[in-house]
């Protein structure tokens, strides 16, 4: 499937996406070894699928990738406070009811590598494409693949 504006298309050589986490120590692209406009790289807060399916879908639907990759890695904030713990801090900073919002945290940084490829596996959203999955070790620099 072609994009519909081919100067998009062209900017994602590798037509890949790459969801990772927004922390500053990692830098996907870099890790993964993309040269700087051959990828979509998508971040958030624990790199979670769930947050990058609009993104996704546009990368794939509008500029031609066939391809999902997931980073996370260690040392994540995500694994040090509950969805309760920032529900709770919202509402006493801000004054605001933030239970609409599911702020996905995790306990188990695998398992949440395996839960993003199944999301993104099961959602009838996302094209039938491989998906990997891998942590970023934050103290040596090495990256390890995550079996689904």
């Amino acid at each position: 499937m072609s994009s519909i504006v081919p100067e998009f298309e062209a900017a994602n050589a590798q037509h890949v996406a790459v969801v990772a986490c927004m922390d500053a120590r990692l830098d996907p692209a870099q890790v993964l070894g993309i040269e700087l406009g051959s990828a979509h790289v998508i971040r958030n807060a624990g790199g979670r699928a769930t947050d990058a399916l609009r993104s996704v879908i546009i990368s794939q639907q509008l500029l031609g990738t066939r391809e999902i990759v997931i980073v996370h890695h260690t040392d994540c904030g995500m694994l040090t406070f509950s969805d309760l713990d920032i529900k709770a801090k919202v509402r006493k900073d801000l004054n605001e009811d933030v239970d609409h919002i599911a702020f996905l945290p995790f306990g188990d940084l695998k398992q949440s590598v395996r839960d993003d490829i199944a999301f993104f596996k099961k959602s009838p959203l996302v094209l039938d494409v491989p998906i990997t999955g891998y942590i970023y070790d934050v103290k040596t620099g090495k990256i390890e693949k995550v079996d689904a």
